[in-house]
């Protein structure tokens, strides 16, 4: 059974519009989470099917008893791969909502939340890879800095990524209370909230390789989607936006276009949004996580590969 404050969908009726759904047609969402995206998509199918993927096993219990619906526990990283062992080559659709999910955000034990304390866990599959706690115990000051810098835009990461590797020789930085310890003395003064949230959102990514798996969703978007199909994807950091973004106009996250023998660009999408999308002033008053999100829109070139 579906729990109704898991997570409200952002800009609902945006991805559900962009995404343009043939009732007869397959698509998927890649970020099912609280459902609320893949219910509405349902609501337009007659013969059609919607996958809907998250590898945070929290998310099974969302999943709406419809028989053109199919639930993957897996990360969107293996687009490909599961839409193969269901039988799927081509799809009509994609939808991304990125980032975490309010869920993940409320739960105390998950380590998510600068608002509790826990254990700083922080991964989205439990079962899978390093905690936050590992990457905060073992990663080099290089790297710290790195992944505070990129990653949080934190602007003092260098000396912040020193005060760990200090702070976590004389005592292990283990919870949520610990870590923030550390921060506080690093925190501008009357913004610590937006300092912390900036840290964990970097560690979050680190932990989960979200750059990294987004990279390889979209790169298999080329090759899944039908020409003519949808690409609708939600961001909500810059780093993210801008890889979007670049994919679209480009066809890969970083580089330039690809041109053949004559010079012609070899573009796999055309963006729909010129601009990307933003949340409604309605909107914004409802649902605070809107105001960062970005929705960006493409479409399968007809004739690419051909």
């Amino acid at each position: 059974m579906m729990t109704t404050a898991y997570h409200i969908p952002v800009m609902l009726r945006e991805c559900i519009e962009g995404l343009d759904i043939k009732p007869d047609g397959i698509y998927v969402d890649v970020t099912f989470g609280g459902g609320g995206h893949s219910r509405a998509i349902l609501e337009k199918l007659t013969t059609g099917r919607l996958f809907g993927f998250d590898q945070d096993e929290d998310a099974l219990a969302n999943a709406p008893d419809h028989k053109q619906f199919t639930f993957v526990q897996a990360n969107f990283r293996d687009l490909k791969r599961y839409l193969r062992f269901y039988g799927v080559k081509e799809v009509d659709g994609i939808l991304a909502d990125l980032g975490i999910s309010s869920h993940q955000i409320d739960e105390a034990s998950r380590g998510f939340s600068t608002r509790f304390d826990a254990a700083l866990d922080m991964r989205m599959d439990r079962q899978a890879g390093k905690s936050a706690q590992e990457v905060i115990a073992s990663y080099s000051e290089s790297e710290l800095h790195k992944i505070l810098g990129i990653y949080g835009e934190v602007k003092n990461a260098k000396t912040l990524a020193a005060a760990i590797c200090s702070a976590r020789v004389n005592k292990p930085i283990e919870t949520i209370a610990d870590f923030k310890a550390v921060l506080q003395k690093f925190a501008p003064r009357g913004k610590e909230n937006k300092y912390f949230a900036q840290v964990f959102q970097a560690i979050r990514i680190e932990v989960n390789d979200e750059m990294g798996a987004l990279e390889e969703m979209l790169s298999q978007s080329i090759e899944v989607l039908k020409p003519g199909g949808r690409l609708v994807v939600m961001s909500y950091h810059s780093l993210e936006d801008r890889m979007v973004k670049n994919f679209i106009n480009k066809g890969k996250v970083f580089g330039e276009v690809e041109k053949d023998f004559y010079g012609n660009q070899l573009k796999p999408f055309n963006a729909i949004t010129r601009k990307p999308v933003l949340a409604s002033a309605d909107e914004l008053a409802q649902n605070s996580r809107a105001r960062s999100a970005k929705l960006r829109i493409a479409e399968k070139v007809e004739n690419y590969g051909k």
